[in-house]
């Protein structure tokens, strides 16, 4: 098994130099979406003092020609601190921070699409609309491999994976344990995790979080995902079709419900809803990877519990299908529905902003409004 060079430097040592006081400075590693849209970067800077609030921590730079979002003869990038959360591995009072990016003319990096989505969020706020979104992932070695398959061939076919027990079924549960305690640490609005149906497949659910939160907390439970497994020397993959052939890929559904929804009736609302979404297809499917619907091409073929990418569908308690209404929501009359067409590396900002503008702000067409004019 493919583990880096890193992991296997002596952690007993390292924890020597991370028990030694710190004094009144505290540490804060401003994080941020790189040029790819999918992949993040991070730095460390000293503050003198605890930070309470997002207001107390300095804007910062950094040389975007290095990260795929700028020229080098134009290249500093300016870091706006976004959002707050406890570190869990240097501890507290030190910080992650996740932050927006600026170009030099202080306008939004093309990456940076967190911008938006916090406009509309803040066009709908009485509407108090919920997310949570179920991110599936992959572990692999460092040569690519899936984490724990056979080094020449694959382990024995789908079935036995999902939720299993058991070290012939279940491959890297500890690092599966060591994100889920540090995401609950950090102030992450994690809720659960399981075992997916291909085996070295996961998946961690982020919600319910209002608005401009969902996107938010997604990232930095991405982030720590990406430490934790740099500590344990393999790599996570959010690919949303990691392995060809008759293996299951990876997404990242999303749960949707508004104050109305969740009120007596509400099922009306979410079928009208529905219906908006089914006019709007092709514009969801290119908002919901980085790559404008060629990612989600090779994993919604309608086979392994996806919907086709040509068609959408609809229905309760089928995974076949592009919207899920779950059988209790069904019953009940109200609750939610599950958009299960977004891909494992979508960016949540663009997925949840998509939603608003379909269905509580009622767009058509194939293109999103511009509400600067």
């Amino acid at each position: 098994m493919a583990t880096s060079t890193s992991s296997k430097l002596n952690k007993a040592v390292k924890q020597q130099y991370m028990d030694l006081p710190q004094g009144d400075k505290v540490q804060a590693m401003y994080i941020w979406i790189d040029g790819s849209g999918e992949g993040l970067r991070c730095k460390t800077r000293t503050l003198d003092s605890e930070p309470k609030t997002i207001e107390e921590l300095p804007e910062w730079n950094f040389d975007g020609s290095s990260t795929f979002q700028s020229e080098g003869s134009n290249s500093d990038m300016f870091l706006i601190p976004a959002a707050m959360f406890r570190d869990p591995f240097r501890r507290d009072p030190n910080k992650l921070v996740l932050c927006e990016v600026l170009k030099y003319n202080r306008k939004p990096a093309e990456t940076n699409l967190r911008n938006t989505c916090k406009q509309i969020m803040s066009m709908v706020d009485n509407n108090h609309p919920w997310f949570g979104m179920e991110q599936e992932y992959t572990l692999l070695g460092t040569d690519g491999h899936p984490f724990g398959w056979p080094s020449n061939g694959f382990p024995g076919p789908q079935g036995p994976y999902y939720c299993g027990v058991g070290a012939d079924k279940a491959y890297g549960r500890d690092v599966v344990e060591a994100h889920y305690r540090a995401c609950l640490y950090a102030g992450v609005d994690i809720c659960g995790t399981n075992a997916e149906v291909m085996p070295a497949q996961w998946e961690f659910q982020v919600g319910p979080c209002e608005g401009i939160n969902m996107g938010d907390h997604l990232w930095i439970a991405r982030f720590i995902l990406h430490r934790v497994c740099e500590d344990f020397g393999v790599v996570v993959s959010f690919d949303p079709k990691p392995i060809t052939g008759n293996w299951n890929g990876a997404g990242c559904h999303t749960n949707f419900s508004t104050k109305e929804m969740r009120e007596e009736g509400g099922l009306k609302i979410i079928e009208e809803s529905i219906d908006r979404l089914a006019k709007r297809h092709q514009y969801h499917i290119r908002a919901y990877d980085p790559k404008g619907g060629l990612d989600n091409a090779r994993r919604l073929t309608g086979r392994h519990e996806t919907s086709s990418i040509d068609e959408f569908s609809a229905g309760v308690a089928n995974r076949g299908a592009s919207i899920r209404i779950p059988r209790a929501v069904g019953q009940d009359k109200k609750g939610y529905f599950e958009d299960r067409r977004p891909s494992a590396n979508c960016d949540p900002y663009i997925v949840t902003e998509a939603l608003v503008r379909t269905c509580l702000l009622k767009e058509e067409g194939e293109e999103p409004t511009d509400y600067r004019k």
